[in-house]
Protein backbone atom coordinates (compact mmCIF):
# COMPACT_ATOMS: atom_id res chain seq x y z
CA UNK A 1 0.00 0.00 0.00
CA UNK A 2 1.37 3.40 -1.02
CA UNK A 3 0.07 6.74 0.26
CA UNK A 4 -0.42 9.02 -2.76
CA UNK A 5 -2.46 11.96 -1.39
CA UNK A 6 -3.31 13.47 1.96
CA UNK A 7 -5.53 16.29 3.20
CA UNK A 8 -5.52 17.15 6.89
CA UNK A 9 -9.04 18.58 6.84
CA UNK A 10 -11.93 18.07 4.44
CA UNK A 11 -15.74 18.23 4.90
CA UNK A 12 -17.05 14.75 5.72
CA UNK A 13 -19.93 15.18 3.25
CA UNK A 14 -19.95 17.17 0.05
CA UNK A 15 -23.52 16.70 -1.23
CA UNK A 16 -25.18 17.90 1.95
CA UNK A 17 -26.69 21.39 2.06
CA UNK A 18 -26.97 23.56 5.17
CA UNK A 19 -29.49 26.17 6.23
CA UNK A 20 -27.08 28.92 7.32
CA UNK A 21 -23.61 30.25 6.59
CA UNK A 22 -22.50 29.56 10.16
CA UNK A 23 -23.70 25.96 10.07
CA UNK A 24 -21.94 25.43 6.75
CA UNK A 25 -18.64 26.89 7.92
CA UNK A 26 -18.70 24.77 11.08
CA UNK A 27 -19.56 21.54 9.28
CA UNK A 28 -17.44 18.61 10.55
CA UNK A 29 -14.11 17.91 8.87
CA UNK A 30 -11.75 14.98 8.99
CA UNK A 31 -8.43 14.02 7.38
CA UNK A 32 -8.27 12.05 4.15
CA UNK A 33 -5.43 9.85 2.92
CA UNK A 34 -5.60 8.03 -0.38
CA UNK A 35 -3.63 4.80 -0.60
CA UNK A 36 -2.96 2.73 -3.70
CA UNK A 37 -2.84 -1.07 -3.71
CA UNK A 38 -0.11 -2.19 -6.10
CA UNK A 39 -1.60 -5.69 -6.36
CA UNK A 40 -5.23 -5.00 -7.30
CA UNK A 41 -5.23 -1.30 -8.23
CA UNK A 42 -7.78 -0.18 -5.64
CA UNK A 43 -7.42 3.39 -4.35
CA UNK A 44 -9.07 4.04 -1.00
CA UNK A 45 -9.30 6.54 1.85
CA UNK A 46 -7.47 4.87 4.73
CA UNK A 47 -8.75 7.55 7.14
CA UNK A 48 -12.41 6.96 6.32
CA UNK A 49 -14.81 6.72 9.27
CA UNK A 50 -18.29 5.61 8.21
CA UNK A 51 -19.82 6.95 11.43
CA UNK A 52 -19.08 10.50 10.19
CA UNK A 53 -21.30 10.15 7.12
CA UNK A 54 -25.10 10.28 7.25
CA UNK A 55 -26.64 9.46 3.89
CA UNK A 56 -30.12 9.79 5.36
CA UNK A 57 -29.53 13.52 5.82
CA UNK A 58 -30.56 16.21 3.34
CA UNK A 59 -28.15 15.26 0.57
CA UNK A 60 -28.71 16.58 -2.93
CA UNK A 61 -26.80 14.55 -5.50
CA UNK A 62 -29.30 14.57 -8.38
CA UNK A 63 -28.04 15.74 -11.79
CA UNK A 64 -31.37 15.15 -13.53
CA UNK A 65 -32.07 18.87 -13.91
CA UNK A 66 -29.50 18.95 -16.71
CA UNK A 67 -30.59 18.08 -20.23
CA UNK A 68 -27.11 16.74 -20.91
CA UNK A 69 -27.29 14.34 -17.98
CA UNK A 70 -30.85 13.25 -18.75
CA UNK A 71 -29.90 12.37 -22.32
CA UNK A 72 -26.99 10.31 -20.99
CA UNK A 73 -29.20 8.47 -18.47
CA UNK A 74 -31.78 7.69 -21.13
CA UNK A 75 -29.05 6.41 -23.46
CA UNK A 76 -27.97 3.98 -20.72
CA UNK A 77 -31.53 2.73 -20.39
CA UNK A 78 -31.82 2.27 -24.16
CA UNK A 79 -28.57 0.32 -24.12
CA UNK A 80 -29.78 -1.91 -21.27
CA UNK A 81 -33.05 -2.65 -23.05
CA UNK A 82 -31.28 -3.40 -26.33
CA UNK A 83 -28.53 -5.64 -24.95
CA UNK A 84 -29.81 -7.21 -21.72
CA UNK A 85 -32.79 -9.47 -21.08
CA UNK A 86 -34.92 -7.03 -19.08
CA UNK A 87 -38.39 -7.18 -20.64
CA UNK A 88 -40.81 -7.55 -17.73
CA UNK A 89 -37.88 -7.99 -15.33
CA UNK A 90 -37.88 -7.61 -11.58
CA UNK A 91 -35.38 -4.78 -11.09
CA UNK A 92 -33.58 -3.91 -7.86
CA UNK A 93 -31.70 -0.60 -7.71
CA UNK A 94 -29.31 -0.22 -4.78
CA UNK A 95 -28.62 3.44 -4.10
CA UNK A 96 -31.47 4.72 -6.28
CA UNK A 97 -31.04 8.35 -5.21
CA UNK A 98 -34.21 10.27 -5.92
CA UNK A 99 -35.57 7.45 -8.11
CA UNK A 100 -35.48 9.02 -11.58
CA UNK A 101 -33.41 6.31 -13.28
CA UNK A 102 -35.36 3.37 -11.87
CA UNK A 103 -38.67 4.95 -12.76
CA UNK A 104 -37.57 5.45 -16.37
CA UNK A 105 -36.14 1.92 -16.58
CA UNK A 106 -39.32 0.31 -15.23
CA UNK A 107 -41.40 2.36 -17.66
CA UNK A 108 -39.22 1.22 -20.57
CA UNK A 109 -39.16 -2.47 -19.63
CA UNK A 110 -42.67 -2.90 -18.29
CA UNK A 111 -41.15 -4.65 -15.31
CA UNK A 112 -41.34 -4.38 -11.56
CA UNK A 113 -38.97 -2.14 -9.59
CA UNK A 114 -37.65 -1.80 -6.05
CA UNK A 115 -35.41 1.15 -5.20
CA UNK A 116 -33.39 1.35 -1.99
CA UNK A 117 -31.72 4.53 -0.73
CA UNK A 118 -31.53 6.17 2.72
CA UNK A 119 -31.62 9.59 1.04
CA UNK A 120 -34.76 8.93 -1.03
CA UNK A 121 -37.34 11.74 -0.81
CA UNK A 122 -40.87 10.39 -1.50
CA UNK A 123 -42.41 13.71 -2.50
CA UNK A 124 -39.78 14.24 -5.21
CA UNK A 125 -41.11 11.59 -7.57
CA UNK A 126 -44.54 10.65 -8.84
CA UNK A 127 -44.95 7.19 -10.27
CA UNK A 128 -47.52 6.43 -12.92
CA UNK A 129 -50.56 4.51 -11.72
CA UNK A 130 -49.77 1.50 -13.89
CA UNK A 131 -46.15 1.23 -12.75
CA UNK A 132 -45.24 -1.58 -10.36
CA UNK A 133 -42.55 0.24 -8.45
CA UNK A 134 -41.63 0.69 -4.78
CA UNK A 135 -39.09 2.95 -3.09
CA UNK A 136 -37.71 2.43 0.39
CA UNK A 137 -35.91 5.12 2.36
CA UNK A 138 -33.38 2.85 4.06
CA UNK A 139 -29.93 1.31 3.75
CA UNK A 140 -29.52 -1.81 1.62
CA UNK A 141 -29.95 -5.02 3.61
CA UNK A 142 -30.22 -8.26 1.58
CA UNK A 143 -32.33 -9.87 4.31
CA UNK A 144 -35.05 -7.27 3.68
CA UNK A 145 -35.23 -7.82 -0.07
CA UNK A 146 -38.29 -10.00 -0.70
CA UNK A 147 -38.07 -9.45 -4.45
CA UNK A 148 -35.71 -11.94 -6.15
CA UNK A 149 -34.25 -9.65 -8.81
CA UNK A 150 -33.75 -10.45 -12.47
CA UNK A 151 -31.66 -7.31 -12.83
CA UNK A 152 -29.59 -5.36 -10.28
CA UNK A 153 -28.70 -1.71 -10.86
CA UNK A 154 -26.14 0.17 -8.77
CA UNK A 155 -25.12 3.63 -9.95
CA UNK A 156 -22.64 5.87 -8.11
CA UNK A 157 -22.86 3.89 -4.89
CA UNK A 158 -19.86 1.54 -4.88
CA UNK A 159 -17.45 4.45 -4.34
CA UNK A 160 -19.24 5.17 -1.04
CA UNK A 161 -18.73 1.63 0.30
CA UNK A 162 -15.67 0.98 2.52
CA UNK A 163 -16.10 -2.82 2.73
CA UNK A 164 -16.56 -3.50 -0.97
CA UNK A 165 -16.08 -7.28 -0.65
CA UNK A 166 -18.85 -7.62 1.91
CA UNK A 167 -21.05 -5.40 -0.25
CA UNK A 168 -20.66 -7.80 -3.18
CA UNK A 169 -21.49 -10.73 -0.89
CA UNK A 170 -24.69 -8.93 0.12
CA UNK A 171 -25.64 -8.39 -3.52
CA UNK A 172 -25.14 -12.10 -4.21
CA UNK A 173 -27.35 -12.90 -1.21
CA UNK A 174 -30.08 -10.62 -2.52
CA UNK A 175 -29.93 -12.42 -5.88
CA UNK A 176 -30.51 -15.78 -4.11
CA UNK A 177 -28.68 -17.88 -6.66
CA UNK A 178 -30.44 -16.41 -9.70
CA UNK A 179 -27.54 -17.01 -12.10
CA UNK A 180 -29.56 -15.61 -15.01
CA UNK A 181 -29.84 -12.20 -13.37
CA UNK A 182 -28.04 -9.29 -14.98
CA UNK A 183 -26.05 -6.65 -13.12
CA UNK A 184 -25.41 -3.03 -14.15
CA UNK A 185 -22.89 -0.87 -12.28
CA UNK A 186 -21.87 2.73 -12.93
CA UNK A 187 -18.91 4.07 -10.93
CA UNK A 188 -16.51 7.04 -11.30
CA UNK A 189 -13.20 6.21 -12.98
CA UNK A 190 -10.16 7.06 -10.83
CA UNK A 191 -7.68 6.60 -13.70
CA UNK A 192 -8.85 9.94 -15.11
CA UNK A 193 -8.53 11.54 -11.67
CA UNK A 194 -4.97 10.28 -11.32
CA UNK A 195 -4.06 11.31 -14.86
CA UNK A 196 -5.44 14.86 -14.54
CA UNK A 197 -4.52 15.44 -10.89
CA UNK A 198 -8.22 16.14 -10.43
CA UNK A 199 -8.31 17.05 -6.74
CA UNK A 200 -11.87 18.38 -7.21
CA UNK A 201 -13.00 14.76 -7.75
CA UNK A 202 -11.73 13.54 -4.37
CA UNK A 203 -14.23 13.66 -1.49
CA UNK A 204 -14.28 12.24 2.00
CA UNK A 205 -17.37 10.10 1.42
CA UNK A 206 -15.83 8.63 -1.73
CA UNK A 207 -13.82 6.07 0.19
CA UNK A 208 -13.22 3.53 -2.62
CA UNK A 209 -11.91 4.48 -6.07
CA UNK A 210 -11.84 2.17 -9.11
CA UNK A 211 -10.43 1.83 -12.60
CA UNK A 212 -11.90 -0.43 -15.27
CA UNK A 213 -9.52 -3.18 -14.20
CA UNK A 214 -9.90 -2.94 -10.42
CA UNK A 215 -13.68 -2.72 -10.81
CA UNK A 216 -13.70 -5.95 -12.81
CA UNK A 217 -11.18 -7.63 -10.49
CA UNK A 218 -13.45 -7.00 -7.51
CA UNK A 219 -16.38 -8.64 -9.29
CA UNK A 220 -14.37 -11.62 -10.51
CA UNK A 221 -12.88 -12.19 -7.07
CA UNK A 222 -16.43 -12.40 -5.69
CA UNK A 223 -17.57 -14.91 -8.33
CA UNK A 224 -19.16 -12.55 -10.86
CA UNK A 225 -18.37 -12.47 -14.57
CA UNK A 226 -18.05 -9.37 -16.75
CA UNK A 227 -19.82 -9.16 -20.11
CA UNK A 228 -19.21 -5.50 -21.01
CA UNK A 229 -16.85 -2.91 -19.58
CA UNK A 230 -16.21 0.59 -20.90
CA UNK A 231 -15.94 4.28 -20.05
CA UNK A 232 -18.76 6.76 -20.70
CA UNK A 233 -19.76 10.37 -20.08
CA UNK A 234 -16.62 11.91 -21.54
CA UNK A 235 -14.52 9.18 -19.92
CA UNK A 236 -15.69 9.98 -16.38
CA UNK A 237 -17.75 6.89 -15.54
CA UNK A 238 -17.10 3.15 -15.58
CA UNK A 239 -19.98 1.19 -17.08
CA UNK A 240 -19.98 -2.51 -16.26
CA UNK A 241 -22.45 -5.25 -17.16
CA UNK A 242 -22.04 -8.52 -15.23
CA UNK A 243 -23.67 -11.81 -14.25
CA UNK A 244 -23.31 -14.18 -11.33
CA UNK A 245 -21.39 -16.66 -13.49
CA UNK A 246 -17.94 -16.90 -15.01
CA UNK A 247 -16.95 -15.12 -18.24
CA UNK A 248 -13.69 -14.69 -20.11
CA UNK A 249 -11.53 -11.67 -19.12
CA UNK A 250 -11.89 -8.60 -21.32
CA UNK A 251 -8.91 -6.61 -22.66
CA UNK A 252 -10.03 -3.53 -20.68
CA UNK A 253 -9.37 -5.37 -17.42
CA UNK A 254 -5.62 -5.50 -18.05
CA UNK A 255 -4.77 -1.99 -16.84
CA UNK A 256 -2.68 -2.55 -13.72
CA UNK A 257 0.69 -1.52 -15.18
CA UNK A 258 -0.78 1.72 -16.53
CA UNK A 259 -2.49 2.50 -13.24
CA UNK A 260 0.72 1.88 -11.32
CA UNK A 261 2.36 4.54 -13.46
CA UNK A 262 -0.53 6.99 -12.95
CA UNK A 263 -0.44 6.45 -9.18
CA UNK A 264 3.31 7.08 -9.10
CA UNK A 265 2.94 10.36 -11.00
CA UNK A 266 -0.18 11.50 -9.17
CA UNK A 267 1.46 13.34 -6.22
CA UNK A 268 3.36 15.64 -8.57
CA UNK A 269 0.38 16.08 -10.90
CA UNK A 270 -2.08 16.94 -8.15
CA UNK A 271 0.37 19.42 -6.60
CA UNK A 272 0.66 21.08 -10.01
CA UNK A 273 -3.10 21.37 -10.41
CA UNK A 274 -3.66 22.67 -6.89
CA UNK A 275 -0.92 25.27 -7.32
CA UNK A 276 -2.31 26.43 -10.65
CA UNK A 277 -5.86 26.94 -9.43
CA UNK A 278 -4.76 28.47 -6.14
CA UNK A 279 -2.79 31.09 -8.09
CA UNK A 280 -5.53 31.54 -10.70
CA UNK A 281 -8.34 32.27 -8.24
CA UNK A 282 -6.29 34.42 -5.85
CA UNK A 283 -4.90 36.51 -8.72
CA UNK A 284 -8.37 37.11 -10.14
CA UNK A 285 -9.50 38.23 -6.70
CA UNK A 286 -6.49 40.51 -6.24
CA UNK A 287 -7.27 42.18 -9.58
CA UNK A 288 -10.85 42.84 -8.44
CA UNK A 289 -12.32 40.36 -10.91
CA UNK A 290 -15.29 38.32 -9.75
CA UNK A 291 -15.21 34.51 -9.99
CA UNK A 292 -18.24 32.22 -10.00
CA UNK A 293 -18.23 28.45 -9.58
CA UNK A 294 -20.89 26.62 -11.63
CA UNK A 295 -21.77 23.43 -9.78
CA UNK A 296 -22.92 23.41 -6.17
CA UNK A 297 -22.14 19.73 -5.64
CA UNK A 298 -19.23 17.54 -4.64
CA UNK A 299 -16.79 18.83 -7.26
CA UNK A 300 -17.46 22.43 -6.26
CA UNK A 301 -17.11 21.71 -2.54
CA UNK A 302 -13.80 19.89 -3.03
CA UNK A 303 -12.46 22.56 -5.40
CA UNK A 304 -13.26 25.30 -2.89
CA UNK A 305 -12.25 23.62 0.38
CA UNK A 306 -9.07 21.76 -0.57
CA UNK A 307 -7.03 24.99 -0.57
CA UNK A 308 -9.45 27.46 0.99
CA UNK A 309 -10.44 29.07 -2.30
CA UNK A 310 -13.94 29.88 -1.04
CA UNK A 311 -12.75 33.23 0.38
CA UNK A 312 -11.79 34.34 -3.15
CA UNK A 313 -14.97 33.18 -4.93
CA UNK A 314 -18.01 35.44 -5.19
CA UNK A 315 -20.79 33.10 -6.27
CA UNK A 316 -21.74 29.43 -6.55
CA UNK A 317 -24.35 28.67 -9.22
CA UNK A 318 -26.47 25.57 -9.80
CA UNK A 319 -29.54 24.74 -11.88
CA UNK A 320 -30.93 22.30 -9.31
CA UNK A 321 -33.81 24.22 -7.65
CA UNK A 322 -33.47 22.15 -4.46
CA UNK A 323 -30.01 23.61 -3.84
CA UNK A 324 -30.96 27.25 -4.19
CA UNK A 325 -30.61 29.38 -1.08
CA UNK A 326 -28.76 26.63 0.78
CA UNK A 327 -25.12 26.70 1.87
CA UNK A 328 -22.21 24.47 0.87
CA UNK A 329 -20.43 22.53 3.63
CA UNK A 330 -17.06 23.88 4.69
CA UNK A 331 -17.42 27.12 2.71
CA UNK A 332 -20.44 29.05 3.93
CA UNK A 333 -21.15 30.02 0.32
CA UNK A 334 -24.78 30.27 -0.70
CA UNK A 335 -26.01 28.54 -3.85
CA UNK A 336 -27.60 30.89 -6.39
CA UNK A 337 -29.59 30.29 -9.56
CA UNK A 338 -28.23 31.14 -13.01
CA UNK A 339 -30.72 34.00 -13.20
CA UNK A 340 -29.00 35.64 -10.21
CA UNK A 341 -25.97 36.24 -12.41
CA UNK A 342 -27.93 38.93 -14.26
CA UNK A 343 -27.68 41.14 -11.16
CA UNK A 344 -23.92 40.71 -10.81
CA UNK A 345 -22.32 39.17 -13.90
CA UNK A 346 -19.01 37.48 -13.10
CA UNK A 347 -15.78 38.06 -14.96
CA UNK A 348 -14.93 34.36 -14.89
CA UNK A 349 -17.00 31.19 -14.52
CA UNK A 350 -15.33 27.91 -13.57
CA UNK A 351 -17.51 25.03 -14.78
CA UNK A 352 -16.84 22.17 -12.39
CA UNK A 353 -17.75 19.40 -14.84
CA UNK A 354 -16.52 19.93 -18.43
CA UNK A 355 -19.28 17.72 -19.83
CA UNK A 356 -21.73 20.58 -19.09
CA UNK A 357 -19.53 23.28 -20.65
CA UNK A 358 -21.56 23.72 -23.85
CA UNK A 359 -24.89 23.59 -22.03
CA UNK A 360 -23.74 26.27 -19.57
CA UNK A 361 -22.16 28.48 -22.24
CA UNK A 362 -25.43 28.40 -24.18
CA UNK A 363 -27.41 29.33 -21.08
CA UNK A 364 -25.09 32.21 -20.25
CA UNK A 365 -25.22 33.45 -23.83
CA UNK A 366 -29.01 33.32 -23.75
CA UNK A 367 -28.94 35.66 -20.75
CA UNK A 368 -26.56 38.04 -22.50
CA UNK A 369 -23.72 37.26 -20.08
CA UNK A 370 -20.27 36.73 -21.60
CA UNK A 371 -17.72 35.83 -18.93
CA UNK A 372 -14.55 33.90 -19.62
CA UNK A 373 -15.41 30.23 -19.05
CA UNK A 374 -12.93 27.72 -17.65
CA UNK A 375 -12.97 24.07 -16.64
CA UNK A 376 -10.68 22.66 -13.92
CA UNK A 377 -8.68 20.35 -16.16
CA UNK A 378 -7.91 23.06 -18.78
CA UNK A 379 -4.79 24.55 -17.24
CA UNK A 380 -2.74 24.53 -20.42
CA UNK A 381 -4.97 26.94 -22.34
CA UNK A 382 -7.13 28.35 -19.54
CA UNK A 383 -10.02 29.86 -21.52
CA UNK A 384 -12.10 27.22 -23.27
CA UNK A 385 -15.04 29.30 -24.49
Amino acid sequence: MTAIYRLDSIPVQSCILLDSEEEARNFPRRPLELRFCDQCGLVFNSEFDLSMVDYASATEESQHFSGTFNRFALSLIDDIVENDDVAGARILEIGCGKGDFLQALVEKTGGRGLGIDPGFIPERIKTAGDQDIEFRKEYFDPDKIELVPDYVVCRHTLEHIPEVGYFMVDIARAMRGNSRAGIFFETPDVARVLDEGAFWDIYYEHCSYFTLGSHARLFRRMGFGISRLYLAYDGQYIIQHAQHRDTRPLPEENDLDRVRGLAARFPAQVDRMRSYWRDFVTEKSALGQSVAIWGGGSKGVSFLTTDGLDVHVDQVVDINPHKLGRYLPGTGLRVSSPEDLRQSPPDAVIVMNPVYRSEIAQQLGGMGITPDIYTPESIETGIVV
